[in-house]
């Protein structure tokens, strides 16, 4: 592949099969991200939006198509391989933060340099601890996730998307359980995130406050991803 950019998605199609029903979820799909780019894709409940997002993250296979992620085929990697580029490529926040109970929130925001293991691993929770300090939970770092907020577990996850410098995050209705004004701090953070280390974003919502803050806007419908017109 050539250089073009930190996610490239070519002619991406996906069904599932129920019973003697075939569902098309996404047709022949294209999608270009550079670096710094501030990706939304919107569509109506079921338009296969997170469908998009985990085949884009190598957690769905597709059907047709390839995806590359920072120059590595994604879609026909193997397993490992698959999880070596999320570890060094890629972040992911969801809607449901996914924090490890048993862990506090430092040790869930260093997890995945651990899990690099290397140098990385030796420097993670000095990182950790800075990115806590970013999202402004420095005092909760020692607080497992039953002790949190639910805006304070988003935070959480966010930082632990953002600790091994990757690429590009990925986030599915990141701030669909939050209020307004952690939703608001969600979105400054990504916003700083972007200007500091050029870090990509594609995120998948059905908020409109989220899709206006950010630079470009997709509609999924039908199965295929159009410039948003409103």
């Amino acid at each position: 592949m050539t250089d073009a950019g930190v996610v490239l998605a070519r002619s991406v199609s996906k069904s599932f099969h129920d019973g003697s029903r075939t569902l098309q979820i996404l047709q022949h799909v294209d999608l270009e991200v550079q670096s710094g780019d501030q990706v939304v894709i919107l569509g109506r409940s079921g338009s296969g939006k997170s469908t998009l997002l985990h085949i884009l993250g190598g957690l769905l296979r597709l059907d047709e198509g390839e995806v590359y992620i920072a120059g590595r085929e994604m879609s026909r990697a193997s397993v490992r391989e698959q999880g070596r580029i999320r570890n060094e490529s890629m972040g992911f926040v969801y809607q449901f933060h996914h924090l490890l109970p048993e862990f506090t929130a430092l040790e869930n925001v260093a997890m995945p340099l651990w899990i690099r293991g290397g140098k990385d691993a030796k420097n993670a929770k000095t990182k950790a601890q800075t990115l806590l300090e970013l999202m402004d939970l420095v005092d909760r770092a020692k607080h497992y996730p039953h002790q949190l907020s639910g805006g304070e577990k988003q935070r959480v996850a966010v930082a632990r998307a953002l600790v091994g410098d990757p690429a590009i995050v990925l986030g599915d209705e990141i701030t669909g359980n939050l209020d307004v004004e952690n939703a608001e701090r969600v979105l400054q953070i990504i916003v700083s995130v972007r200007q500091e280390l050029n870090t990509a974003f594609v995120l998948v919502t059905h908020d409109h406050a989220v899709a206006n803050q950010m630079d470009r806007r997709l509609w999924l419908d039908r199965g295929t991803l159009n410039p948003y017109d409103e």
